[in-house]
């Protein structure tokens, strides 16, 4: 089999049925992906194969996204740290000993969590787009915002168009410098996933909790100053929620950090799928060669 060829699997953790893809050769070094809102696994679907020739690639899909399924006796409460824990699970159930980080989104919120309890499981850190500053939460947050302070039916409702197709054919579009470069089936599966019954709910619930990331701030903070995992933080600049300071905000508690601002959106991967796969590659084989020279 060509190591490029993406697999599909299932896998059973906290009571969950997480689906995930995976490419690349079982005894490679291992790149988690973790995703965001309102997407899943298939996001990557451009970047997989491009890391799989040389690592093991892993991109599961959220409780709530995606083909991953809740059994409903499970009982699930969906908030960021019940997301965590699952995704911990994940990386138990598959016996990821040590892995390269990519997050996007709600998947860094989820990711960090992971990284700051286990830190020496993190080989290399990619953030596309995914925030841990403060000053990385652009205005398109306000509504929200006004949620978190008063989270009643009316702004809980208010918020409900952001779960609508159009909303989200706008995030994959807006900023980025051809929409011709998005393809339609990326926003039209998320809607319809999303479109599900129930899931419209758990949805918002989530951006209730969302303010719960934010608290944990500087524990991920705490975590780059640390570790100072070799990192590339690689953003559309026009992305409308999280912004460029949140970028730059990085290189506060990792000097060594990489930053690029891309010419597009919130989904990079989009439009610039082989510029971010270029640059992970130069950063992933530094850091596997550091880390030999360091065993040496």
């Amino acid at each position: 089999m060509s190591t490029t060829q993406v697999t599909f699997h299932t896998v059973r953790a906290d009571g969950v049925d997480v689906f995930y893809r995976a490419a690349g050769p079982l005894d490679a070094p291992v790149v988690l992906l973790l995703h965001g809102f309102p997407s899943s696994s298939h996001m990557y679907r451009n970047l997989i194969p491009q890391l799989a020739t040389r690592y093991r690639v892993i991109a599961p899909d959220l409780p709530g996204f995606g083909f991953t399924t809740v059994p409903p006796e499970r009982g699930y409460v969906y908030r960021f740290d019940a997301l965590a824990a699952t995704m911990e699970a994940f990386v138990q159930a598959l016996s990821l000993s040590s892995y390269a980080l990519y997050v996007f989104d709600y998947g860094a919120p989820v990711g960090l969590r992971l990284a700051a309890g286990a830190p020496q499981r993190v080989t290399a850190f990619v953030s596309q787009n995914g925030n841990a500053y403060l000053e990385g939460l652009g205005e398109a947050w306000e509504p929200i915002r006004r949620y978190w302070a008063d989270p009643s039916v009316a702004n809980r409702d208010a918020i409900r168009p952001f779960l609508e197709l159009e909303a989200t054919r706008w995030q994959y579009t807006h900023g980025a410098p051809d929409a011709s470069l998005v393809a339609p089936e990326a926003y039209h599966l998320d809607a319809a996933l999303m479109g599900r019954p129930g899931n419209a709910e758990i949805q918002l619930d989530l951006f209730l909790d969302y303010a719960a990331n934010l608290a944990l701030y500087p524990r991920f903070q705490q975590f780059f100053r640390d570790w100072q995992p070799p990192t590339l933080v690689i953003w559309g600049r026009h992305d409308p929620f999280f912004i460029p300071p949140g970028a730059h905000a990085f290189q506060r508690d990792n000097p060594q950090a990489e930053v690029r601002l891309l010419d597009t959106g919130h989904f990079a991967l989009e439009t610039h799928a082989q510029e971010i796969a270029t640059a992970m590659l130069v950063l992933l084989d530094k850091a596997l060669s550091d880390e030999k020279l360091l065993e040496k």
